[in-house]
């Protein structure tokens, strides 16, 4: 079901347009109802998080919009004139490389439709700029912490193709983050270096409190003072759409209650698992904790081993 916004507290208000998505890969053709708010909203709610997701669409498109419910995620949808829709190619076996056709987009969001909420984190999971306009980033860090994805403020429209561009805004707006979430190939647009640990750096020196980054072998993430990581584990990459919106709302649900370098593995984990199998995250907490477990004792150095 969809249910109504009210006055009420939630530990994470997610923003961001669900995507009538088109996933090409390998000469096949699949459709299915995706969105940075799909994914990470099933990760966090499946960890323990109270989540409401605000997204729009256009009124046909309701209906869509059950897969929140059946996920235990409280929803708002708000009319759109369309519903956004993404065309994804993906080029190589990894998919690391695609590209990536804006169809049709939703209305952008205003800050008079998120006054009624009271959240322990705004997390701002945008697809694209201009999505979540810039100017709502401040008003909303002094109601609650942002956690926003990279994604929503440096991929843009440019005669239907969503091209990756440096976010003009990132040194006046990034000190009013608390949580910071990029991929390898964002964080170099955002920094100028391909070294993740160093990216990471840089943009907590330029405000932000905690920096993820995303990589196809692992997730690390500063948090002013460390470097934290944990490598993803999958058996297959059946499930690999969605890794990043996956890993950072895991990160952010646990977080709450557990360090940066326990909610680094927690998360490396349960996007682990979820690569395994298409679709939003469907597991337990008690999945994901015996995953932990089993990294953890394959990363152990073993005892009996000798440099050669």
């Amino acid at each position: 079901m969809i249910y109504s916004l009210r006055m009420d507290t939630y530990d994470i208000v997610m923003v961001g347009h669900v995507s009538k998505d088109i996933i090409v890969y390998g000469g096949t053709e699949e459709r299915l109802l995706g969105g940075a708010v799909v994914y990470s909203s099933a990760a966090a709610t499946r960890s323990g998080a109270r989540v409401l997701v605000v997204t729009k669409a256009a009124p046909a498109d309701r209906p869509l919009l059950e897969v929140f419910g059946s996920n235990g995620t409280e929803c708002r949808v708000v009319d759109s004139a369309a519903t956004t829709s993404i065309r994804n190619v993906y080029e190589t076996e990894d998919r690391e490389r695609r590209t990536v056709t804006l169809l049709s987009q939703a209305d952008p969001f205003c800050l008079d439709e998120l006054a009624a909420v009271k959240p322990r984190v705004f997390h701002l999971a945008g697809l694209f700029a201009g999505e979540i306009p810039d100017d709502l980033i401040g008003p909303l860090s002094l109601r609650a912490p942002v956690a926003i994805d990279a994604q929503g403020v440096l991929r843009r429209s440019e005669a239907g193709k969503l091209l990756f561009r440096d976010w003009q805004m990132k040194e006046h707006l990034l000190p009013r983050i608390t949580y910071l979430k990029t991929d390898a190939a964002e964080a170099e647009i955002l920094t100028g270096t391909a070294d993740r640990e160093r990216a990471a750096r840089q943009l907590s020196a330029l405000g932000a409190k905690e920096v993820m980054v995303t990589h196809n072998t692992e997730v690390i993430v500063f948090d002013g003072q460390a470097i934290h990581r944990a490598p993803f584990t999958p058996k297959n990459l059946s499930g690999r759409t969605g890794r990043g919106d996956t890993c950072f709302a895991s990160y952010l649900a646990w977080r709450f209650d557990h360090p940066a370098g326990e909610s680094v593995r927690y998360a490396a984990a349960l996007t682990s698992l979820k690569m395994e199998t298409p679709g939003p995250f469907t597991g337990t907490v008690d999945e994901v904790l015996s995953r932990v477990g089993h990294d953890n004792r394959q990363a152990e150095p073993d005892p009996g081993a000798t440099d050669s």
